[in-house]
C-alpha cells in the first residue's frame, strides 16, 4: 500500500470531543481534509454551529452534538447517537479539557474535582464507550488523546501554577500507555499528543505576560500555531501509524527536551 493510500481517511468516522474551537477544531479540519466524516462535541451549541459552518466551508461533513464530557451521564447517550448516525466510530480524538491556575496550597477542591471529572474521568468514559460499542466489536480503532507537555514534567519555576491540570495530563500519559497494552489485541492503537504552548483561550492571558520568555526557551524559537497539530493527528488517525501505539508525541518546538 502506498503512503498516500495509508494516510487517506476517506470513509472513516471520527469523533472529536472539544471539537468546536482551538486544538480540537484544528484536528477536525485536518481529519476532514483527509476525507473523514466528523462528529464534534462541545458544551455550547453556538460554538458547535460556528465550527460546523467553518468546516462546511472546507467541504467537510460534520455532525455537531452538544455534550458536557464532565457529566458522566451525558457520555453514553452521546456515543450512542454518533453510532446511530454514522454506524460506527473509527477514530476517537479525546480533546475536551480544562485548566485552572492557583497555588497548590490554595487550590480549590471544587476546581480540582472539575478537572479530574473532565480531563481524566470524561476521557476514560468516552474511550470506554467508544471501545466497547464500536472499536472492539469491529476490531479496528485509532485513539488519539490530547495530553500536554505539562504532563511530562513539573512546571518550570515561575511558570503557571497548575497542579490539577498537570496532574490530570500526566494521568492521560499513562492512560495512553496502559490502554495501548490492553487493547492492542483488538487492532486498536492508542497514542497521545502533548502540545506545548499554543495561543488559545486557555493560554491567552499567560502568553500575553511571558510569551517572549517561552519562545526564548524553545529550540525552534516559536509557539505552536493553527497548523502544527494537523500532520501528527493525520498520521496517528491513519493506517500509516498501524505499528505505533502507546506513544506520547510532544509537539512543542523542542521545549520539553532542553
Amino acid at each position: 500500500m502506498g503512503v498516500k493510500k495509508m494516510l487517506d481517511l476517506t470513509g472513516k468516522v471520527a469523533l472529536i470531543t472539544g471539537g468546536s474551537r482551538g486544538l480540537g477544531l484544528q484536528i477536525a479540519e485536518a481529519l476532514g481534509e483527509m476525507g473523514a466524516r466528523l462528529a464534534i462535541t462541545a458544551r455550547k451549541a453556538d460554538e458547535l454551529e460556528q465550527a460546523r459552518h467553518t468546516l462546511a466551508g472546507e467541504h467537510v461533513e460534520t455532525w455537531p452534538i452538544v455534550c458536557d464530557a464532565g457529566r458522566p451521564e451525558a457520555i453514553g447517550p452521546m456515543v450512542e447517537r454518533v453510532i446511530e448516525h454514522y454506524g460506527r466510530i473509527d477514530i476517537l480524538v479525546n480533546n475536551a479539557g480544562a485548566s485552572w491556575s492557583a497555588p497548590a496550597e490554595d487550590h480549590p477542591l471544587e476546581a480540582w474535582q472539575k478537572l479530574v471529572n473532565l480531563n481524566l474521568t470524561g476521557t476514560f468514559l468516552v474511550t470506554q464507550a467508544v471501545g466497547k460499542r464500536s472499536m472492539i466489536p469491529n476490531r479496528y480503532g485509532k485513539i488519539i488523546t490530547v495530553a500536554s507537555v505539562a504532563g511530562l514534567r513539573g512546571n518550570p519555576v515561575g511558570a503557571m501554577k497548575t497542579l490539577a491540570y498537570s496532574t490530570t495530563k500526566g494521568g492521560l500519559v499513562n492512560f495512553t500507555r496502559a490502554l495501548a497494552g490492553e487493547w492492542g489485541e483488538y487492532n486498536i492503537t492508542v497514542n497521545a499528543v502533548a502540545p506545548g504552548f499554543f495561543p488559545s483561550k486557555m493560554t491567552r492571558n499567560f502568553l500575553d505576560e511571558v510569551g517572549p520568555k517561552v519562545i526564548a526557551r524553545t529550540p525552534l524559537a516559536r509557539l505552536g500555531d493553527e497548523q502544527d497539530l494537523k500532520g501528527i493527528a493525520v498520521l496517528l488517525a491513519s493506517d500509516a501509524s498501524r505499528h505505533i501505539t502507546g506513544q506520547i508525541v510532544a509537539v512543542d518546538g523542542g521545549s520539553s527536551v532542553v
